[in-house]
């Protein structure tokens, strides 16, 4: 009966030694699991941008007077050469002998200006019958496979290119005759005006066919010569200027793919940089700190018709796209912590943590590129703490996506 009871004592205390050992024991840290996975990665800087119509012409008062009430209003259409405003002279001396001979001086500027966007107008037409020609030639050679699709694409792209520039000069051309045939206006005036014969008027037009985008001067009243009255442009000839901190338009380089997000419609509109603007400005951000600020300017490359309800000062989000890659090795941004100078993330390895240094390489908001230390579908803790040292007890807590 002794040797029993002792036998039972004995037990008795290995089983409450057992149990105070493993209370003792450390438990296992619950953690969130994420694989290594491949996949399409991009790497954006986002940013809020505005549109404006990339050809603006403000229509001014070509000398001093009082203006007509202006009966247009905003959207309305407008052919090329249309008034748009009638201004009659002055009650006091409209045109004095000096403002004369500045008015000749005037109109020989103009007959310049006119004639050299004459010219230039001319060489832009010879250069988009070049760039029509190459093109030509370069579809020639493309259907026999003589050439490569990407010089296929350079003639496309060098074509409207060219398109677009004759398009600018000619326009550049119809404003330099309006404001030629303005300056002869107002030296023909010159004499009647200074005679202050109250019938004769002065219009002033509109150089394009275009709509009304803003009457800056409505109502009847005097103005100086040179004040806007009117600005009208093409709608559908649509930009966005977007501002980028100086940091990250380094990054941007023109033929950039941009996204626009949230600016009202269904889908995601692309775009393309045209111009990083070369000069920086300084601007205040809304919590007080000073910035410095690049203009980028951005063309829509989606359909017209996914784009039709925007307009001129409309705002979007815009995100440049400055790297991506189909096939890439990542995982969240979360799980990376610093270790040794560089990378490490822990890995989930029966039912331990184990550190595991990488090396990274394009990180986005999300996401970042894993170039070394990792296998596809390793099991990665997705947010480690101070509780997950090298070889601690883990158990997954859920799966993270």
């Amino acid at each position: 009966m002794l040797t029993r009871a002792r036998i039972g004592t004995t037990l008795l205390g290995l089983a409450i030694a057992g149990g105070l050992a493993l209370g003792f024991l450390p438990r296992a840290v619950p953690v969130d699991l994420t694989e290594a996975t491949i996949g399409p990665l991009q790497v954006t800087v986002e940013e809020e941008g505005k549109t404006r119509v990339r050809d603006r012409y403000v229509i001014s008062a070509p000398v001093a007077g009082h203006v007509r009430r202006i009966a247009l209003r905003v959207g309305d259409a407008v052919k090329a050469g249309q008034p748009v405003a009638v201004i009659e002279p002055l009650r006091s001396g409209a045109l004095d002998p000096r403002s004369r001979a500045q008015a000749a001086a005037a109109l020989r500027a103009a007959e310049a200006t006119a004639a050299a966007a004459r010219d230039q107008a001319r060489a832009a037409t010879v250069q988009a019958d070049l760039a029509r020609q190459e093109l030509e030639r370069i579809d020639s050679l493309r259907k026999s496979k003589f050439v490569s699709e990407q010089a296929m694409d350079k003639a496309r792209s060098e074509f409207d290119r060219s398109q677009a520039a004759k398009s600018a000069a000619d326009h550049d051309a119809g404003a330099a005759r309006f404001e030629l045939e303005r300056a002869r206006a107002a030296l023909a005036y010159a004499t009647p005006l200074a005679g202050r014969a109250p019938t004769d008027t002065l219009t002033a037009r509109t150089p394009v066919a275009a709509r009304v985008l803003k009457v800056v001067h409505e109502s009847e009243g005097t103005v100086a010569a040179g004040a806007p009255l009117v600005e009208v442009g093409n709608p559908e000839s649509l930009e966005v200027e977007v501002e980028v901190l100086s940091s990250n338009a380094v990054r941007i380089a023109p033929g950039a793919r941009v996204l626009f997000d949230r600016w009202g419609g269904d889908k995601t509109l692309e775009g393309r940089v045209r111009v990083v603007e070369p000069t920086g400005f300084t601007k205040v951000s809304a919590l007080g700190v000073e910035e410095q600020r690049v203009r980028v300017i951005v063309d829509f490359a989606s359909p017209r018709a996914d784009w039709q309800r925007i307009g001129d000062g409309y705002r979007v989000e815009a995100r440049f796209v400055v790297w991506e890659g189909a096939d890439v090795l990542q995982v969240p941004a979360s799980a990376l912590f610093r270790h040794d100078n560089g990378w490490a993330v822990f890995v989930a390895d029966g039912g331990r943590a184990r550190l595991r240094p990488i090396e990274v390489g394009q990180r986005s908001a999300l996401h970042v590129q894993v170039l070394a230390g990792l296998d596809v579908g390793a099991r990665v803790i997705a947010h480690p703490d101070d509780t997950i040292s090298d070889g601690a007890r883990v158990k997954p807590r859920r799966e993270a996506s």
